[in-house]
């Protein structure tokens, strides 16, 4: 499986032919992900996740693309892409469904909290293939699965360092890369990643920066 990283949440896995995107959001290069894509998971509803206008725009272009997101996010896509409502399904936790030659599993329910003050959304993570998993905006650990490639939510303004690296250190994935970073400039960014990768290789970790645009086999 080809993983290509792009800016903040966004990752495109290629595999025999054919393409799954996570997350195209308004921070990231959405557009560029989505090209030749056969299907899209969305985790939740904020707008760095889901960048509903380029999604829309997809959908209209791409008449076999398929999206699963939680059923806000559906709801909210099917308005925007009417016509096309038949190829945008709800996904919640629990949940497994295979797409776009790729086998997904679903976990977590609920976005991290911010604040009190501040209504919690729903948020699905997603399990690709028994190896990859994108929590989404969330530090939800799978049960009853073994993870092998983790992607890192590594800076949000629900998370702390500790809260992140003991998310690292639970899921005890052999891999692991960030994601969620389009938040901090590059200094903060390699503090905090130092502390996931020293922690997390007492553990067994190895964990590895990607560059917007880099792509890595897993």
């Amino acid at each position: 499986m080809l993983l290509t990283k792009y800016t903040h949440a966004c990752v495109r896995l290629e595999q025999d032919g054919r393409v799954l995107v996570l997350d195209p959001g308004v921070f990231s290069e959405s557009a560029t992900a989505l090209e030749g894509a056969d299907a899209v998971l969305i985790t939740h509803e904020h707008a760095d996740h889901y960048d509903g206008e380029v999604l829309a725009h997809a959908l209209a272009n791409a008449p076999a693309l398929l999206v699963y997101a939680p059923a806000g996010v559906a709801r909210d896509l099917r308005i925007r892409a009417s016509g096309y409502e038949g190829r945008i399904l709800d996904a919640a936790a629990g949940d497994t469904f295979a797409v776009a030659g790729f086998a997904v599993q679903c976990f977590g329910g609920q976005h991290a909290v911010i604040h009190p003050s501040i209504p919690v959304v729903a948020n699905v993570g997603y399990l690709i293939d028994d190896d990859l998993y994108h929590p989404g905006d969330s530090l939800i650990v799978p049960h009853g699965v073994s993870v092998g490639t983790l992607l890192v939510p590594v800076h949000a303004p629900w998370s702390k360092v500790c809260e992140v690296v003991d998310f690292v250190v639970s899921v005890r994935a052999p891999h692991a890369f960030q994601i969620h970073d389009g938040l901090l400039n590059e200094q903060g960014l390699a503090f905090t990643e130092s502390h996931i990768a020293r922690i997390g290789g007492l553990h067994g970790v190895k964990f590895r920066h990607l560059h917007a645009g880099q792509s890595v086999e897993i």
